[in-house]
């Protein structure tokens, strides 16, 4: 075969193999967080499956389904209750609204004696209605779109651990590395993996128990949902836990308690925040020493990428994008 058309059969295969991909990965979207879970959970449990296997010998199906199950205790069944428990509890709180609606129609007759603007509008109740309706969707979206991904997490969970060292090697021949860089790019993304997969709940845990403490000592209603709200705020980047404490403060304000709101700001902003930061500091050195950049910019561009699993992803897609320009560096201009 001449070396034309050997050429033209290449480029014809990555077209093909490039237009194919493209079409699987679109279509695949909406299950892209079931994906990506299997993934994570797989760097996690790999050396067990391994330990099973290899050395207590016990056959690779009866290991893998030995995993799901370890998986649905673990992970699965912590999360559904959770959900449940988190749904339960807002049903049943009492936040006083009689006194609150009171203070919020005084603020509101203040700024419309002030500015001559009324937020009690037709068309601003009209906007807050639509926002409303929307944050309802989006909720039961989500919650919808979290059983179905949990199926497909267990699915190609399943079929990971039966593929096993020899789906590894295959993924591992195709990187378009050397040997030495091979080994740099799958190491880097084993620890990152492992580390957000276990630093960020780890995180979240820790901040939201300290809120939770710091909702008890000042009177926010509900300790315990807003404490649980908390941790899953923490994976916000930026604004973080003032989505909770934020509000919570501002209600205790508008609702006489003057002291307690101002409390809660300051315990926040004093204990809350700075623990965040010694806690989060504390954990990249101790599993990955990855700079806080990194992590933040990694997770503002991962959630709008990936979903939730951003906050594990969107870092490693940087760390890896930066991973791959030192190697460039490396190896083609020094």
């Amino acid at each position: 075969m001449d070396s034309s058309k050997a050429t033209y059969l290449k480029f014809s295969l990555i077209i093909i193999l490039v237009i194919m991909g493209t079409l699987i990965v679109k279509e695949s979207l909406p299950f892209l967080g079931g994906i990506l879970g299997a993934c994570t959970i797989y760097v996690l449990v790999r050396n067990h499956m391994l330990y099973l296997c290899e050395k207590k010998k016990i056959h690779k199906t009866i290991s893998a389904v030995i995993i799901l199950a370890e998986t649905i205790l673990c992970f699965l069944i912590p999360a559904f209750l959770a959900i449940w428990l988190l749904t339960d509890r807002i049903s049943n709180i009492t936040l006083e609204p009689t006194s609150l609606i009171e203070s919020i129609k005084q603020i509101i007759l203040v700024i419309h004696d002030r500015v001559g603007y009324d937020l009690l509008s037709a068309e601003n109740m009209t906007i807050l209605t639509a926002k409303a309706t929307q944050i309802a969707q989006v909720i039961i979206s989500q919650v919808s779109s979290f059983i179905i991904n949990s199926i497909v997490m267990l699915f190609v969970l399943y079929f990971m651990l039966l593929g096993g060292r020899r789906m590894e090697k295959y993924i591992y021949d195709l990187l378009p590395f050397s040997n030495k860089n091979k080994r740099e790019v799958v190491h880097s993304t084993r620890l990152l993996i492992s580390s957000n997969a276990i630093g960020v709940p780890l995180l979240a845990i820790i901040q939201g128990f300290i809120a939770m403490i710091g909702y008890i000592i000042f009177g926010a209603p509900d300790p315990v949902v807003f404490g649980f709200l908390t941790c899953f705020a923490t994976i916000i980047p930026l604004i973080g836990t003032a989505l909770i404490w934020f509000p919570l403060a501002l209600y205790l304000f508008l609702n006489g308690e003057v002291v307690s709101g101002i409390g809660l700001a300051i315990y926040a902003l004093v204990v809350i925040s700075n623990v965040d930061n010694v806690i989060r500091f504390l954990l990249q050195k101790k599993l990955a020493d990855t700079h806080p950049l990194i992590t933040i910019f990694g997770v503002i561009i991962g959630l709008t990428l990936f979903g939730f699993w951003g906050v594990i992803f969107g870092p490693l897609l940087l760390a890896i994008f930066l991973l791959c320009l030192d190697i460039y560096k490396r190896e083609y201009l020094d």
